[in-house]
């Protein structure tokens, strides 16, 4: 089993979210993020200057089987990417195991919905 970790702007997260939900994935996690990014810059908009220094993001976690993991990268790449810096990072970890609290179960099958 494998962790997948994605951070992306917040505007793109909807149409990432409509292409895991049409692909096999049956679940993941998101949350709004603030990060702090390499490039920093002041801008302008309607008058008033801000910093970019802190950037509005979008977490998503993922935990699915091996044969799933190269699909769902796939799938936020295309999705998230504009060419822009800013697009986002995603990260890949092992995940030892996984239990149900519900059945007691553990193990990758755990992730199938079973119904």
């Amino acid at each position: 089993m494998k962790k997948i970790e994605a951070i992306i702007r917040k505007t793109k997260f909807q149409d990432v979210k409509e292409a895991l939900l049409n692909s096999d994935i049956d679940w993941f996690e998101y949350h709004d993020v603030h990060g702090i990014g390499q490039r920093r810059q002041e801008r302008v908009y309607r008058g008033v200057q801000y910093s970019t220094d802190v950037i509005e993001r979008v977490a998503i976690t993922i935990v699915c089987r091996e044969i799933l993991v190269d699909a769902t990268i796939k799938v936020i790449m295309n999705v998230a990417h504009t060419g822009n810096v800013g697009d986002g990072r995603i990260f890949l970890s092992d995940v030892i195991d996984c239990y149900s609290i519900r059945t007691g179960d553990h193990g990758d099958t755990v992730l199938a919905d079973k119904k």
